[in-house]
């Protein structure tokens, strides 16, 4: 059962009154009915520490030597040095006292960010107590910076950023957690008109392509993709870091041949008549993670609390987000100039997936985004395999214990049971395989999926 009430396109959204009659607006409604669907869930601490301890020590004999080698309060000291102890205990108090309630939260204006900017008009943040600015940014290496001189309190990232920052990759090492991945899908390849008849990857030598950072997942698919056409994306294309707002005129001015970036700019380039959609980038790898929702380590330390109401308000806006009778609100919340500030139109396309492709044919593909918040380590793992095979990081890596340490599923995985939100079986353990244009990857096995790629980086 939905919790949510679908969007009406027939009833006035900014109507003088509500259907129920209670609120001043159809919006005010709307969020409190919004308000009214989130669960908190109720827990002890000590229930939480005992459950740890017998989830790491099942059998009675191991868990009684354990407490009694470490002591019952050295037990949660030690726990508490692999896992988020702290996070979990604060998720499971329904009015724990937050220590830092006024948070700044960074993102930029993409439908990748659609949770976190959405949980701003629709009351998200506020049911939990949060004061959240949103603060509309730039380009992802000001985001970086930002969060490295803790002038954002948590961020919108491209999910492989917390990744590179955590191991000093393009920057001073600064330890980053990624809480949620914000979407799956929602890119694609769009290249300018005049390559209408140029669809064979194999003829883009020379060609150049724009992507937002160089550690995202735009930057990996693209390589990927042209890679597995026989390319090679140091030698044989050029890849240019654009931020997101410029790729559109740079694909007009004729600087550029195409994309592979973040919509709604390729749909902006259809709706502006200056590019084509050739690949959704689910056609690449179907689910793949794009964007993240996260922070950093230090400030889950010092602001458990606070980190569990904004992980409760995130999350809660992820489900809203999933359910496709609910794209058509969040289109017309989110596009507004403070927000996306991009015609509602293009944004509906994006978040419903029905779109003209710029080759004259109207698609349905309503899976062309989806905002599902599960932050898997094996796509931490897939990262790492191509930060390696690209030569962003040298030697060898221990895939495990660095997806294991950055992206937070035991988090994710304890208050989206704690609050009925569905998770796969796989989940449990964290890891999945993939078919990523057909080959596949098997994260227990990431070197050898590595040495299997005919081009890479030597």
């Amino acid at each position: 059962m939905n919790p949510y009430r679908p969007f009406d396109p027939d009833r006035p959204l900014f109507s003088s009154r509500c259907s129920c009659g209670r609120h001043a607006s159809d919006v005010e409604h709307q969020k409190d009915q919004f308000a009214l669907a989130v669960d908190e869930e109720q827990a002890s601490a000590d229930f939480i520490e005992a459950s740890l301890v017998k989830a790491l020590f099942p059998e009675e004999s191991r868990r009684r030597a354990f407490l009694k080698s470490v002591g019952v309060g050295g037990a949660m000291s030690v726990l508490s040095s692999f896992l988020p102890i702290d996070s979990l205990q604060a998720m499971a108090q329904e009015k724990a006292p937050l220590e830092k309630p006024d948070l700044k939260i960074g993102f930029i204006a993409i439908t990748c960010a659609t949770p976190l900017i959405m949980a701003d008009p629709l009351g998200f943040y506020k049911k939990q107590g949060l004061n959240v600015t949103l603060s509309k940014t730039a380009g992802w290496a000001l985001i970086r910076d930002k969060m490295i001189n803790k002038e954002h309190d948590a961020s919108h990232f491209l999910s492989p950023m917390p990744i590179s920052m955590s191991m000093g990759l393009g920057s001073d090492p600064a330890q980053m957690r990624v809480a949620t991945i914000q979407n799956v899908n929602g890119q694609a390849i769009t290249l300018a008109n005049k390559h209408k008849d140029n669809r064979d990857p194999k003829k883009w030598k020379g060609m150049k392509f724009a992507v937002p950072f160089e550690y995202s997942m735009h930057n990996f698919l693209l390589r990927y993709y042209v890679s597995q056409a026989g390319l090679d994306p140091d030698k044989d294309i050029q890849i240019r870091v654009t931020p997101p707002p410029e790729m559109v005129a740079n694909l007009r001015a004729g600087n550029i041949d195409g994309f592979l970036g973040p919509d709604p700019f390729n749909q902006r380039a259809v709706y502006d008549e200056v590019g084509f959609i050739h690949l959704l980038t689910k056609d690449i790898w179907d689910g793949h993670p794009c964007c993240a929702f996260g922070t950093s380590d230090e400030f889950i330390k010092k602001n458990p609390h606070t980190f569990a109401a904004l992980y409760r308000a995130v999350l809660n806006a992820s489900t809203m987000a999933r359910d496709p009778a609910n794209r058509p609100l969040i289109a017309k919340v989110i596009s507004t100039p403070n927000y996306l500030n991009q015609p509602e139109t293009v944004v509906m396309q994006v978040l419903t997936g029905k779109f003209a492709d710029g080759l004259g044919n109207v698609q349905n593909v309503p899976d062309r985004i989806d905002f599902n918040p599960i932050p898997w380590y094996s796509m931490a793992t897939w990262m790492l395999t191509q930060m390696q095979r690209w030569g962003y990081i040298k030697g060898d890596v221990n895939y495990k214990d660095i997806s294991e340490k950055i992206f937070l599923l035991t988090d994710a995985r304890k208050y989206m049971t704690e609050t009925g939100i569905a998770i796969p079986e796989q989940a449990k353990a964290g890891y999945k395989k993939s078919k990523i244009m057909g080959k596949e990857f098997d994260p227990s096995q990431p070197a050898a999926y590595l040495k299997s790629f005919p081009i890479a980086k030597k």
